[in-house]
């Protein structure tokens, strides 16, 4: 009775909530009351749908797999025969069964200047399998106009003592002798000959056993500084020189350029190798006085 009369006293809007959350409730087990019973149906109805799941989607895996086949038309083939891959067009390059962008890559390679010499250059196309190119390999056909010039003067500068037949073969274990660039390589001198030192340009020095450019730019420079060579001793002033080149050097008649000491600045005077700062000093302020 004290429940009753406590609900009684709660306010209107209270005793509104109370209410509805008891109709709630029991509304809640009546549904449960209802479907309870049907659990296993409910099971079974919840395998049939997820069986009809499985084969809806197997069904549109295997479309999927017979859409090539079926939608994709004929399969293309590909078709053999000669052909230069500098000079084949595109309809040639894909009844050979390449690709469309691999035809592209084709043309643009010979676009930019590149050229297929030999059958194995063609191997490095993007996106050829090792089998396309051992079915395309017997076909290829590079035209002899796409060889490098240097084949055609190959054997033209040997010289006659070079153990060559007149039929083009090899007369025993001869050493052949073939024709050389003495500018950029220089015929070197033999033990006992020699070059002038202080009369010399670059391409006698590089003629020098053990003298490549370098040195010879050096003993140039540093004999300019000296005014002149009077000694092959001299060259040991240049860093690293090689002993065993002097051997090769004599001098002959050394006229060495004088230097007017008094016409000369400080700066001048440094610049000789066997003047300091301040011996150059020195001889400008003997000058000033």
């Amino acid at each position: 009775m004290r429940l009753l009369r406590d609900f009684f006293y709660l306010q209107k809007s209270d005793r509104k909530i109370l209410v509805g959350l008891f109709v709630i409730i029991v509304a809640a087990l009546a549904i449960i009351m209802v479907t309870g019973g049907r659990g296993g149906d409910g099971q079974k109805d919840d395998n049939v749908s997820a069986d009809s799941t499985t084969s809806f989607r197997n069904d549109r895996s295997r479309k999927r797999s017979r859409r090539p086949i079926d939608e994709g038309g004929p399969v293309k083939t590909a078709e053999l025969f000669c052909f230069d891959p500098n000079t084949a067009d595109s309809t040639e390059l894909l009844r050979l069964g390449l690709e469309r962008w691999q035809v592209r890559n084709i043309y643009r390679y010979r676009r930019a200047g590149g050229i297929y010499r030999r059958p194995e250059d063609f191997a490095r196309l993007y996106g050829l399998t090792a089998g396309q190119y051992r079915r395309m390999a017997p076909y290829i056909r590079i035209s002899s106009d796409y060889r490098p010039a240097s084949e055609l003067v190959a054997g033209t500068n040997r010289r006659p003592d070079s153990g060559m037949t007149s039929s083009g073969g090899r007369q025993g274990s001869g050493n052949e002798a073939f024709g050389r660039d003495t500018l950029r390589y220089p015929v070197k001198i033999r033990e006992g000959e020699h070059i002038v030192l202080n009369t010399a340009d670059t391409s006698e020095l590089r003629r020098v056993p053990g003298i490549g450019v370098y040195f010879a730019k050096e003993i140039i420079r540093h004999g300019e500084f000296l005014g002149g060579y009077v000694s092959v001793d001299q060259l040991d002033e240049i860093t690293d020189f090689p002993q065993k080149a002097k051997q090769y050097f004599v001098i002959s008649n050394p006229q060495p350029r004088r230097l007017n000491v008094n016409k000369l600045s400080l700066t001048e005077l440094r610049r000789h190798p066997y003047i300091n700062y301040y011996q150059a000093k020195f001889c400008c302020f003997q000058k000033i006085l």
